[in-house]
């Protein structure tokens, strides 16, 4: 006898429970990949959808990269939008971008670093196509979008966190069960535990996504990653910036995220966002992208 589908279980559900796992590192062929001149240096870029439709852009988290919304992409795409993720500067394949190729250098990575590169990123998406942009900023990046969206308004469409700390200053802490410990743990160090316990599968992903996310360590500079681990420390309160926005907002989170889901509904709440939350862990653009993908286009159509 068939196996009968849960009724309970929308389209989006049972499509992400039908996942496989596959090479993460091929994106397919009708992706077009290109480099992007960001003040920090060449930025890995990835599109795929009408260079005329309204640019979607995904900006991917630490020891992240563009791949990570290689699920969503197509069926943001296939709605009619543009959809534009990219390596943050020093990550995977964009290594070659740093501090040293500010004018004047610097030495490390630092906010105004990251948010000067998504900047230049939606100027240039919004120009193309005389509309401004949506936004996904997922772990560390949404900090970035949040930055943004503070200098920019006018750029922005509509925003979503994905997975962001939903706790500004020390944003470890609310980690759940370690949280008490993270605030002995320097950038050095918390990079360290963060890149070990990637490889190390702790939280266990299928064997194609293990063998890239430890395959894109090879290019990823860790300076990089202490540098985005030390400025999740000190996150900045964007609490009012983000409350006072009038764009369309979501926070969206897995249930099993790094940080516990109260944390991010009273995070949501106090900016005036909507929130989503999956079945699945810190990655929901991996395990949920159809639910994820969803709820993006309804905040969309809001926008519009």
């Amino acid at each position: 006898m068939a196996e009968q589908e849960d009724p309970t279980q929308d389209s989006a559900e049972q499509l992400d429970e039908k996942l496989q796992d596959f090479d993460w590192a091929r994106l397919p062929s009708e992706f077009n990949r290109r480099t992007f001149a960001a003040p920090s240096g060449p930025l890995a870029m990835a599109q795929l959808g009408d260079p005329a439709g309204q640019p979607v852009v995904l900006v991917p988290g630490a020891t992240g990269s563009k791949e990570d919304f290689a699920l969503m992409m197509p069926i943001l795409a296939g709605a009619g939008y543009n959809a534009i993720s990219f390596d943050l500067s020093g990550q995977y394949e964009s290594a070659g971008a740093g501090p040293e190729n500010l004018t004047p250098a610097r030495l490390h990575y630092s906010y105004a670093l990251f948010t000067d590169d998504l900047v230049a990123v939606l100027r240039a998406a919004a120009a193309k196509a005389e509309r401004p942009a949506h936004v996904v900023g997922y772990s560390f990046a949404g900090i970035v979008a949040g930055l943004a969206l503070a200098k920019h308004p006018d750029l922005f469409a509509s925003l979503t966190l994905l997975g962001c700390p939903p706790l500004a200053g020390q944003s470890f802490r609310g980690i759940s069960r370690i949280g008490p410990l993270t605030g002995l743990a320097g950038g050095r160090t918390g990079a360290a535990l963060m890149i070990w316990g990637i490889k190390a599968n702790v939280i266990p992903v299928p064997a194609g996504r293990l063998r890239f996310v430890r395959d894109r360590f090879k290019l990823t500079r860790r300076q990089s990653v202490r540098d985005m681990v030390g400025l999740m420390q000190h996150s900045p309160d964007l609490t009012k910036v983000l409350a006072d926005a009038p764009l369309p907002k979501l926070v969206a989170v897995g249930e099993h995220d790094l940080w516990p889901t109260r944390l991010h509904a009273g995070f949501a709440a106090s900016i005036g966002a909507g929130l989503a939350v999956y079945r699945s862990g810190h990655s929901p653009c991996e395990t949920s992208p159809h639910q994820l993908s969803r709820d993006l286009l309804a905040l969309f159509a809001r926008a519009a």
